[in-house]
């Protein structure tokens, strides 16, 4: 019924567009001057509405029209990449929130003396995984560290995960109850006293894949558990796409495993102002734009390259 609802909307927004299409032909048709300033706005308004649409049929994948569960984890570097996880987690919340997204901090380990060690969002809402899988990758910066007592250039790394929200029917994938082993523990972060007093986080251990899922966000236990599951069921399923992928990939030839360093987009704060897509090779040198959340040409020039191979 899922899949049926959404083909019955984009084929009712098809022939909205052709419908449109059609009136408008037929008033260019009478040549009348008098139509002339209204049917130039009502064209750019058509245009700019087929580019959306042209847009969004890019994102035809399984679960792109899914919400995305988005980890992020600071790579080696100490404090300065804590740093940077903590800035990355600015960035993707302020675009998840500019693009009319809903955000939950599910799971969330501060860093030692600034920023973050890991945190894992749900961002809920249509086709926020068909957008943000082309965060997927180690995201590197470059600056001056305002951690160094020398104020030296530093280097520092970040490895974001993007995997869908998918129900246990959607993902087909079986977990035996023999697999999972449970541990309960007291939150570590914020939340007031009953999630202090209360052992309501969870952590959940797939003992086949040596898999481990934390969930600390909601008052129960019941509930931490069940959104652990969720993210257990799309880890698993991305392994298993992953093996997929690499066996067509061995076949073709081209296998290449991912490395820590093999950063997809790098972020350069000094000498220059620059953030570059190692993949598409779209850029942009308002630097503070991106770090705001605007990540719109990023994602678009992903998307288009993925589409076009």
């Amino acid at each position: 019924m899922k899949t049926v609802s959404a083909l019955r909307e984009a084929v009712d927004a098809w022939r909205k567009v052709t419908s449109h299409i059609h009136d408008l032909t037929e008033l260019a048709r009478l040549d009348d001057e008098s139509l002339r300033a209204d049917l130039e706005k009502e064209i750019a308004d058509l245009e700019s509405e087929l580019e959306k649409r042209a847009f969004a049929a890019m994102l035809s994948g399984v679960y792109d029209r899914d919400g995305a569960i988005l980890a992020i984890h600071a790579g080696a570097g100490g404090t300065d990449s804590q740093d940077w996880a903590g800035m990355l987690q600015r960035m993707y919340l302020r675009w998840a929130e500019d693009s009319g997204f809903k955000t939950e901090i599910i799971d969330l380990t501060p860093g030692e003396e600034a920023g973050t060690k890991s945190i894992t969002i749900a961002v809920n809402g249509e086709y926020a995984f068909g957008y943000l899988r082309s965060e997927k990758g180690v995201h590197r910066l470059v600056r001056l560290s305002p951690f160094d007592a020398a104020h030296r250039r530093h280097t520092s790394f970040a490895l974001i995960e993007v995997l869908p929200q998918v129900s246990m029917e959607e993902a087909d994938i079986e977990i035996a109850p023999g697999d999972i082993k449970m541990d309960v523990f007291r939150s570590s972060g914020a939340g007031g006293q009953n999630v202090q007093k209360n052992a309501t986080a969870v952590r959940l251990t797939h003992i086949p894949s040596g898999i481990v899922v934390t969930c600390q966000n909601e008052r129960s236990q019941t509930q931490n558990r069940e959104f652990a599951m969720k993210i257990l069921r799309a880890r698993l399923l991305e392994l298993r796409t992953a093996e997929k992928d690499e066996e067509r990939a061995i076949l073709r030839g081209e296998y290449t495993k991912a490395e820590w360093g093999s950063q997809i987009r790098s972020y350069v704060l000094h000498p220059y102002q620059m953030v570059k897509d190692h993949r598409t090779d779209h850029e942009t040198g308002n630097t503070q734009s991106v770090l705001d959340g605007d990540l719109r040409g990023f994602m678009e020039a992903f998307l288009k390259s993925a589409h076009n191979k």
